[in-house]
């Protein structure tokens, strides 16, 4: 009877035992399935943070029209610049040099034309230029926004550092681009700060002209708010790992009321 209750005793144990062991590890299996449901976000649950954090996506598909007033330090000198993006696709970059106003990448829908430094006239671009162009519209207020619709696909690459912060890293790929004649990928890395889900960096590779090969870079800080929405008010373009011209923000208006005409093609 002894040697019975002894077994008995240990049987119940051990029973004891491997329930808390199935429970352990049921408890563990559910925090590695909460930890993984948790921190892997997918492109899209980024993307839908990144909106979520910066105003809502509803607002900013209310956006019919941004115009940013900005300044960029060329050699000592103060250059202001004006860029006006609208919903219909029009847009125009006025720089102003030495008390003369220049047109650059001005586009009414159909033309994109700018003013030549030295002539100062307006001047129309290339078709190829043209047509880029017409994708590039697309583009409002950001690239995410409509990507489907615009046929792009959207991938969540490994995470990366981007400037010492801790990024998801998203590779965006547009339709193909037109250069020289031929067909190029129109590829474009995003990084997002894993803290606040905004942008703060993008990479493409340079297609044309004595750059062409290497990876060009873009640096997105000093993030403020205007009506409600967020906007990186510092950019710093440049080459990836080199030094970069950087744009500082002065002021940016929502849905600003422009006369349509100053983006079309001068009558000589």
């Amino acid at each position: 009877f002894g040697i019975t209750i002894s077994l008995l005793f240990c049987n119940f144990n051990r029973i004891k035992k491997i329930k808390t062991m199935k429970k352990t590890t049921l408890f563990l299996l559910f925090i590695s399935f909460l930890g993984n449901h948790t921190f892997s976000q997918t492109a899209d649950e980024i993307i839908s943070s990144y909106y979520e954090n910066t105003g809502g996506l509803e607002n900013w598909k209310k956006l019919e029209g941004i115009t940013m007033f900005a300044s960029v330090n060329q050699m000592g000198m103060e250059i202001p610049i004006e860029m006006i993006k609208l919903k219909n696709g029009n847009q125009l970059t006025k720089i102003t040099f030495q008390g003369k106003e220049i047109n650059q990448n001005v586009y009414d829908g159909e033309v994109l034309w700018g003013n030549n430094f030295m002539t100062q006239e307006a001047e129309k671009a290339d078709q190829e230029s043209t047509d880029n162009m017409k994708q590039e519209v697309l583009d409002f207020p950001d690239a995410f926004m409509n990507y489907k619709e615009n046929g792009y696909t959207l991938e969540k690459m490994e995470d990366e550092d981007f400037d010492g912060t801790s990024c998801f890293k998203l590779k965006l790929t547009k339709k193909p681009m037109m250069v020289d004649g031929k067909e190029e990928q129109n590829v474009v890395f995003y990084y997002f700060d894993k803290d606040s889900f905004v942008p703060i960096g993008q990479q493409t590779e340079v297609k044309s002209g004595q750059m062409k090969g290497q990876m060009g870079e873009v640096k997105l800080s000093d993030y403020q708010e205007v009506d409600g929405l967020y906007f990186p008010f510092s950019m710093s373009q440049g080459l990836k790992g080199g030094e970069g011209q950087t744009i500082v923000m002065t002021k940016i208006e929502l849905n600003p009321k422009v006369d349509n005409s100053i983006f079309t093609f001068p009558k000589k």
